[in-house]
């Protein structure tokens, strides 16, 4: 039977310190094997047929973290806009983010935006990297853009429904069918939970920085063998 690759995936990049901790090295360093890793995957991946890959890189709440890790984290991301994400570019891909653009660096602001620009044009898939997101918050930032354009007279409230809630996320993107979260925790961490309203759900123990493509494969496997039913009955 021909293997399906569903339109929308989403990995929540976990695992990247106990990657680096279990190896004896800097936790830091995991979050850098991390980002190689997703450099090499994400085009892997929408070369297979599928058309948005969402990825979870930092939450509202990783501002918690040290100031040394949210500032290494930061200069990764400038790094990986400017540089990294070119291979991303050559592939044909878009490149967009979803969050909220406070609290974050102006020189992480100026590499997104310079990145988005730069690919907006094409047309093979959307890489969708979740920056400074939450999904709670992504829900309430949609629900204050409705609001304003029924004040506005653009819409009425019998216009809303779920589906035109989709049109005012940070960015309009198809429902996910694959969540996967590495490192083996079941949880989705306030991740896409709009989105996520019908997903199937697989989660690997493997670390992140050890999720490659053989493992992306055997994920796609099992999705295949699942039985999508969207709350109806049992066939």
């Amino acid at each position: 039977m021909e293997k399906y690759y569903p339109e929308h995936v989403a990995i929540i990049l976990d695992g990247n310190r106990r990657w680096a901790k279990e190896r004896g090295l800097p936790q830091l360093k995991g979050h850098q094997k991390g980002f190689e890793n997703i450099r090499d995957l994400a085009p892997y991946i929408i070369n297979k047929g599928v058309k948005v890959l969402s990825v979870f890189a930092f939450s509202t709440e990783n501002f918690k973290r040290s100031e040394e890790e949210v500032k290494y984290l930061m200069d990764i991301f400038v790094n990986w806009f400017n540089n990294e994400c070119n291979k991303i570019h050559e592939e044909n891909i878009k490149i967009v983010f979803s969050g909220r653009k406070d609290n974050l660096r102006e020189d992480v602001k100026k590499a997104m935006a310079t990145i988005t620009e730069k690919t907006k044009n094409n047309t093979k898939g959307i890489f969708n990297i979740c920056l400074n997101y939450g999904g709670q918050q992504e829900i309430a930032d949609a629900t204050k853009k409705v609001c304003q354009d029924v004040i506005d007279g653009k819409l009425t409230v019998n216009d809303i429904d779920e589906k035109l809630l989709y049109k005012y996320m940070y960015n309009e993107l198809p429902p996910i069918d694959l969540l996967i979260r590495t490192s083996g925790e079941e949880r989705i961490s306030n991740f896409m939970i709009y989105e996520l309203s019908y997903a199937e759900m697989y989660f690997p123990k493997i670390y992140f920085p050890d999720f490659n493509k053989e493992e992306f494969e055997h994920a796609i496997d099992l999705f295949n063998q699942r039985d999508r039913r969207f709350g109806g009955n049992t066939k």
